[in-house]
């Protein structure tokens, strides 16, 4: 079955997928005696003569290491400056291997290696996420508040990282050192190192304990260990299901609360609702300003107008004293009596 090239040279262990691109690149592969250069090429391995530098490939056993590496040695299958490299402790295998991914000079702890291009491919891969967790010992103890940025997300000079795992564990008595277990899910050069120099915190010691579910354990520096069918297949799922669901998680970047309370604290109050109670009149003033039939407001005296111009009259007249009745009825009294009088004289 016919496959592009780089893969079927991954596939026999020449090198990791993006290396045999390079060789693809620079005319060190030929098919059937003729150099290929497209990366596009297919072939097939059961039909096709296909040689690297004009050596035949064959079709390796696969190999999956896990390796505890030491401070101070390369991650590379080779070094000009003639420093030490990860296959210089890989005693007995005849194989060639590459590294899974990257730990610098100074880094010590959980190193893979194969000679399965797809399987180094997968586990590497941007867009799969596999989790890698580290103790990282540094200078000092960052306060809560500093973890929370590389749990959230920190600016570093080739862009923002994706949230972080991060929590304490174990802190010097005199408070100048502590260790911290942070778990990323990227891959960038010194990533964990330039995360904690951005908090002012730089590491004095890196540890990798950890890649996807598979822990260095006990094992000693410098000795490695082939990984089980099951270890294989376990990672191999974790990175298929880490790619799945990469989809749906966001740019690695976590919204910061503050943002988010800063945004709530300007959404517009909601008006208040109008007062459908009917007004209650005062008996000795008008609250309405019901405009008249000219247009203009009416007044709103403290009390009211008098019905007519005469009723104001008569309201303002002074009220007559009343006689009293006594006396009233003693002149009444004489005045009759006079008047008999009167009569009788005629």
């Amino acid at each position: 079955m016919e496959e592009r090239l780089q893969k079927i040279l991954a596939g026999a262990g020449v090198a990791s997928r993006r290396k045999c691109e390079e060789l693809i690149l620079g005319g060190k592969v030929q098919v059937n005696g003729e150099t290929v250069t497209a990366l596009g090429t297919k072939a097939d391995p059961d039909v096709d003569e296909i040689t690297v530098d004009g050596k035949a490939i064959g079709t390796e056993k696969k190999m999956y290491l896990v390796f505890n590496k030491p401070k101070g040695v390369i991650t590379s299958a080779s070094d000009p400056q003639g420093r030490k490299i990860v296959t210089d402790y890989l005693k007995g295998i005849t194989e060639r291997l590459y590294p899974v991914g990257r730990l610098d000079y100074d880094t010590e702890g959980l190193l893979l290696l194969t000679n399965d291009g797809e399987f180094a491919h997968l586990l590497t891969h941007p867009k799969h996420h596999v989790a890698k967790t580290y103790l990282a010992t540094v200078k000092g103890v960052p306060h809560g508040s500093e973890l929370d940025k590389l749990k959230n997300g920190i600016m570093l000079e080739d862009g923002m990282t994706a949230p972080a795992e991060v929590e304490y564990h174990d802190i010097d008595s005199e408070q100048r050192h502590s260790t911290i277990s942070i778990t990323i899910y990227e891959g960038r050069n010194r990533q964990v190192r330039r995360m904690f120099e951005a908090i002012n915190h730089p590491v004095t010691k890196l540890k990798r304990i950890s890649f996807g579910d598979l822990f260095l354990g006990n094992m000693k520096r410098g000795l490695f260990r082939h990984l089980t069918k099951d270890e294989v297949e376990s990672l191999v799922k974790l990175a298929k299901q880490a790619g799945k669901s990469s989809a749906g998680r966001s740019a690695i970047k976590s919204p910061d609360d503050s943002r988010i309370k800063a945004v709530e604290e300007f959404k517009p109050k909601p008006k208040p609702r109008p007062n459908t109670k009917p007004a209650t009149k005062s008996a000795n003033a008008q609250t309405t300003t019901a405009r008249s039939a000219s247009g203009k407001p009416a007044s709103t005296k403290a009390t009211a107008k008098p019905a007519s111009k005469q009723a104001a009259r008569s309201s303002s007249r002074p009220t007559s004293k009343a006689k009293p009745a006594g006396r009233a009825g003693a002149n009444g009294s004489r005045n009759r009596k006079a008047g008999d009088s009167r009569r009788r004289g005629k």
